[in-house]
């Protein structure tokens, strides 16, 4: 597998494949902003969206795991 670079531990990214296994990161920034690339080139070493996901708590594909709210 290629390393992502910067996608595999930015907030934005999200990583899918299909049914021959081939993995890609989508940059879920891109659905807002067509300044970024929907399947950006990796490896990402630079990127001015790039904004770290919190290492604890998240669920599959950087998104938060389901819990309980925070009160």
């Amino acid at each position: 597998m290629i390393d992502p670079g910067l996608c595999g531990a930015c907030l934005h990214a999200r990583r899918t494949g299909n049914a021959r296994r081939s993995i890609f990161w989508l940059c879920e920034r891109s659905l807002t902003d067509a300044g970024y690339p929907r399947y950006p080139r990796l490896p990402v070493l630079e990127c001015p969206g790039f904004e770290r996901r919190s290492p604890a708590g998240n669920g599959p594909g950087g998104r938060p795991a389901a819990g309980p709210a925070a009160g």
